[in-house]
Parts: C-alpha cells; structure tokens; sequence
C-alpha cells in the first residue's frame, strides 16, 4: 500500500502539474476543512474517492468513528445528483490519544476521510455538509459547508489524489491471522507469519466504546501475539469483538488489520487461573482491615477471646462455622453477580449498596448489635458466637452469621488485589466465576480457619474473665459508628427524607431493644409484644424509602438556566458554573479529578455554593451565548461568581482539585 503511494507521486512529477480539485476552504482557528477528489475527471460507472479533508492546528486533534472514552466523531452527509452513489467514510486507522485516566483514539495534523463514488453520466456536482469536534485543552464543534464540481471526461489523478491515496493506506485490511478473545479479555492472534522477528509491538481499537480497555503490553510468542484487555462494563465474554488491530515491526512500521475476534482463546502470560486465584484470595485476607470490616472485628474479637477457654474441638468447630458462613454469603453473593450478568444487566462488587433500602437494614442491623453489646438487651446465647445480631442465638448459628455479617459489611470496600480478580470473575465462565469469588471468601475468613486447622492458637489469647463485659460494651461503638457511616450514606442515596426514615427507625428499634430487654429481666411478655410492634413499624418505614429521590441531584448538579442564574446571583448565593459536554474530555478528566473529590463537594456545601451544570453536548443557544459572553468557542468553562457585585472569576480549563479548594477558600474571607 505504501509502495503506490510513492508510485502515484512518481507519476504526479513525470506526467507534469496536475489540476487542484479541492473545494473552497472553510477556515477557523483551529482548522482548515475541504473536501476533495482523487481524479480530475468522471466517467460514467467509473468510481472515485471524495474525502474530508481537515488540516488541524498543532496541538489540537479530531477523532475516529469510535472516539474511546469521550469525543464525538467527524460526521459527512453528501448531496449527490440523481444516479450517483456514495459509500459512508472508510475510516483510516486513527492514533491513540491518552488523556489523563481516559482513552481516546482520533488523528492530529492532517487527516483526509474518504468515500467511494459512483458517478452516472455527465459532470458530477457533489454539496456536502460536515460537522467535526476539535479538542485541546477546550473541545469546539465546527461545521462546515461544501461544493466541489468534477468535469466530464477521462479520468486521471488530481493533484489531492497522493493525499487520499495516502489515506487509504492507513485503512485496514482483512486481517489474514485467526483471532480470538478469552473470557479474561486477552485477544489473540494466530499466524507462522507472526513472530519478534515481524511484530515489535501491537495494539487493538474496538470499533465500539464501552466493551474493553488497554490493560497491558503485548505479548509475542512463534506464530502468536497476545494483546491484554481489561474488560468494561459492557463486555461480553461469549460474543464476537470487532476493532482494529495495529502490528508494528521493528523498523517502526505499521500495518492494520480488521478483525472479529470469536470468543475462546487463551489467557495473557501471568494471567492463569491460579494466580487470579492468590490475588482473590490475598485480597480477601487484606479485607479483613478494610473500615468496612472493622466493625465485625470486634465481634470476631469476641468470639476469638471466647474461643481461648473451650476444648480443641469446641475452637476448631466454632472457626469453621464462621469460615462456612464467610464461603456461602460470597458463593451467595456470586451466585446473584453472574445471575444478573446473564439476565443482560451490569452489577459489579458492592452494587446492593446501591439500595437506600439494603443500606438502611445493614444500619439497623449494626445499631440493633451494638445495642446488644452495650448490655440493652441479652441474645439466649451470651456472647458465644459473633453472629448473635442476625442469627438471634448463640453456638455455631452465630458463629456462621457472623460469618455472613462480615461478608455484607465488607462488600462496600475493594481491598489490593480484588479489583484484578473480581474483573476476572465478571467475565469468566461460571466455575471459574464461582471459584474466585470462594477463594476471595476464603481469605476473608483465613484467620479463624487457620485457628480451625491448629485450635492452640487460640490459647495463646487471654483467658475469660470478668473483663470480657468490659471490652464487650466497648466493642459495641465500632458498631454505632458502622451505622451512622450508613446513615449518612442513606442520606446520599435517598436525601434528608431518607435520613428522617433511618433515625425515626432507630429509635423504634432501640425501644424495641430496651422493651424486650425489660421483659427478660421481668420475665413477662408485654415488653416482647412493644417490642415486636416497634420492629414492625421500623419495616413500616423501608416501604417509602426506596422511591425517595437522591440527594445529590438537587444539591450539586443544578442544570444552568441564564434565568436560575440570575435568580441565585440575586438571592445573594455564590454560584459555580461548569459548562461541560459528554463529548468534552477534558470536561470528563476535571470532573473526575477536580470536582468530584469528597473534599471539593463539602467545601461547595460549607460556603453554600450553588453548582450549575450546563450541557453543550447536542448545543444550546444559551449555553453558546454563554460561552461566547466569556470569549470561549467550545467548552469547558468554569465561572465562580461570588456573593454581592464581586466578579466573577473564571478558572482554568485544566483544573486540579487544589485550585478549585482554593478559589472556594476565597469565598470565606
């Protein structure tokens, strides 16, 4: 392909000056837009290439028909008279753009985007319309409108038809190598031509977003290169994956190739199914010092001190009835992950405590056994077993629920080493899903198994006595502490009704406790029936949580109105706008490092600054006079403007969290 380049310019010099066919230039600051042909002449039933042609400013760059993680793609819509046909664009392999934690894939100085026409008899007079997004450290959308007329008779190349020329050999070709895509998401490449001796490197564009990232250099073995993906959320192990694959040889050259990958195939080098397994399993022992977990550690402390006066036996079957309760509460919690995965949804770690409802029982759970703890009320049981707040009894039943408990606490926190294997297990095959999420329950519940396997070490813990009331009405404060965590993020998820709800159940579970405690010590049942009456009511409370709108929306992502602008600014309230497109990334990488960090949102709160959010991704006459108002062609845009007749102050377009903390400072005085 590379070789008729050089033999079209051989030929352009000896054949002489050839005719220009290029439209009238469309020109802004950032690029230079025409569109051309590659003859300077039609024939009927002969077809030719038009392309977009974009000249790009240094610095600034437009992108591919899958953008990655933000941009838009160049769009062309021809006019074409009656007979003629044209192809969509045949997209050039574009470069990869990193941005920060996001990918994008698109081109930079000069890129020509081409179609096939067909013309039918007579000269052929071609109108075409573009629209293309240009982005640096602001994104700009830009349009552009053309004519290009190409008279009749014997074709013969232009003097754009190197530039298209060019072009098409960037375009991919059919890839003669098998390919495949493993559960894990490596991509393979099968072929003797494959070799160090042909590929340096290698890299792969999915031809849709959302399906797979670059994890990890390739690899290359005789007849084989392994390129690791890290699957998204909307990969999908048993379907085909289309893209792009780049091969680059050791001279630096490239080469293209389109693929679909069929599913199957093996995993990257280091990638075997019993390392995933160590680093679940490591990772499930390093959450045992998660915070989301260290309210159970004082219940498994309890059990543990217990455990140090009982008979081997007694310590091994203790241990491995909280060891079984951690398995079945992560094959449990497995088991629903893979359901929901094959029902065509998207769940990842922890997504239960996406429900106001789950995270308000799990507060009440936690307030009901520290209110045990605290000596409130008595389980039949005592403190043997650590599961008495959920199993409602003492022995191996608490054991095992504690067990479950530690499992339901832990799901909001991801320790080292799970992210990898939990990946692994959401786009694996089910045994293999199944087997990692045990091994994660495994470590989890490693220290008492190992007091199951050798029951002496728990004789090397104190010997029970009168101070275990002691650390047991201490130990009850983690507890209080897990719950107000909960209740606060209740009141994310669900806004100050929902936090109404988790405190008006509080309290009719603690008078639920206090009555029940008040019938055991008087041995009559009025105070079990109060009891029973308060718990019914706090479930009352859990039917109107779950529709209750989340906080956050009102509070900090104000949709931006020229009208509550003004409102605001005349109440007297400081006010920060972000003006932001979906397609802008730079607006994706300041909001994700900048403006959403949970020190920024409570500095926002504490000097009551409201926060209006203007989205320009499918334009908005006002959102553009806005940005016009401040000499901007594109977004972002971040204004503050403080309280009173101060002006306003307009941020940089490469925000960092400590600039935005220090202009709200400013606001304090």
């Amino acid at each position: 392909m590379i070789g008729k380049t050089c033999l079209v310019l051989i030929l352009a010099a000896l054949a002489g000056p050839a005719a220009a066919l290029e439209s009238a230039l469309v020109t802004s600051d950032r690029v230079t837009a025409s569109l051309v042909s590659d003859t300077d002449a039609v024939r009927r039933g002969e077809a030719l290439h038009l392309g977009l042609r974009l000249r790009i400013k240094a610095g600034w760059h437009t992108y591919w028909k899958n953008p990655g993680d933000a941009g838009a793609p160049p769009e062309l819509t021809l006019t074409l008279p009656a007979g003629v046909t044209a192809t969509g664009i045949a997209w050039p392999a574009p470069l990869r753009l990193p941005e920060g934690p996001l990918m994008t894939y698109g081109y930079r100085n000069e890129v020509i985007l081409p179609v096939v026409v067909t013309p039918a008899d007579g000269a052929l007079t071609v109108e075409a319309s573009a629209t293309w997004l240009v982005c640096e450290k602001i994104c700009v959308p830009e349009e552009g409108r053309f004519r290009l007329s190409i008279p009749h008779g014997a074709p013969s190349p232009s003097a754009e038809a190197p530039l298209l020329l060019a072009s098409l050999a960037r375009q991919p070709r059919p890839s003669p190598f098998a390919a495949q895509i493993a559960p894990d998401g490596t991509l393979s490449l099968s072929g003797r031509e494959l070799s160090g001796v042909t590929v340096r490197d290698a890299w792969f564009l999915p031809s849709e977003a959302g399906l797979v990232d670059q994890a990890d250099d390739a690899s290359v073995r005789d007849g084989r290169v392994l390129i690791p993906l890290k699957p998204t959320s909307g990969f999908m192990p048993a379907s085909p994956l289309e893209g792009v694959v780049v091969l680059r040889d050791p001279g630096g050259q490239e080469s293209y190739f389109s693929v679909t990958a069929a599913p199957g195939g093996e995993a990257a080098p280091g990638g075997a199914l019993w390392q995933t397994l160590l680093l679940a399993m490591l990772g499930g022992l390093i959450l045992n010092l998660m915070p989301c977990v260290f309210p159970v550690l004082a219940l498994k402390a309890m059990g543990l001190v217990r455990l140090s006066g009982d008979k081997t036996g007694a310590v091994r079957s203790h241990a491995l009835s909280y060891s079984a309760g951690v398995l079945v509460a992560f094959g449990g919690l497995g088991a629903v992950l893979l359901a929901v995965r094959a029902a065509g949804g998207a769940a990842g770690w922890g997504f239960q405590f996406q429900s106001p409802v789950f995270v308000l029982v799990v507060a009440w759970v936690l307030f009901a056994v520290g209110l045990n703890m605290s000596g409130v009320f008595q389980f039949g049981g005592g403190v043997a077993g650590a599961g008495q707040g959920l199993a409602g009894k003492g022995g191996h039943a608490g054991s095992f629920f504690t067990g479950l408990l530690a499992v339901v606490v832990a799901t909001p926190c991801t320790a080292p080493f799970m992210g990898a294997a939990i990946a692994a297990a959401l786009s694996g095959p089910p045994v293999q899903a199944m087997a990692i999420f045990l091994a994660m329950g495994l470590g989890l519940a490693l220290p008492y198994a190992l007091i199951a396997l050798a029951p002496s070490l728990a004789g090397l813990l104190p010997r029970p006595g009168a101070w275990m009331a002691v650390l047991k009405s201490a130990l009850a404060f983690p507890m209080y502490g897990a719950a107000a965590w909960l209740v606060w993020v209740v009141s994310i998820e669900a806004g100050p009704g929902g936090v109404l709800a988790a405190l008006a159940g509080g309290v009719l579970l603690g008078f639920a406790a206090w009555s029940h405690g008040v019938a055991q010590g008087s041995g009559r049942r009025l105070g079990s029936v109060v009891a029973a009456a308060a718990v019914l009511g706090a479930a009352l409370l859990l039917t109107n949580v779950g529709g209750l709108p989340p906080a956050g929306a009102a509070a900090l992502d104000e949709p931006f109105t020229p009208a509550r602008l003004s409102a605001l600014r005349a109440e007297g309230r400081p006010v920060f706008v972000n003006m932001t497109a979906a397609w802008c990334v730079t607006c994706l990488v300041n909001e994700r490092v900048a403006l959403s960090p949970t020190a920024v949102r409570l500095a926002f709160a504490e000097h009551h600054v409201a926060y209006l959010k203007g989205d320009w991704t499918r334009g908005d006459p006002a959102i553009t006079a806005f940005l016009r108002n401040y000499a901007r062609d594109g977004v972002p845009l971040y204004v503050l403007y403080p309280a009173g007749d101060v002006p306003p102050v307009v941020l940089p377009q490469i925000l960092t969290e400590a600039e935005v903390l220090a202009q709200l400072r400013k606001l304090g005085g």
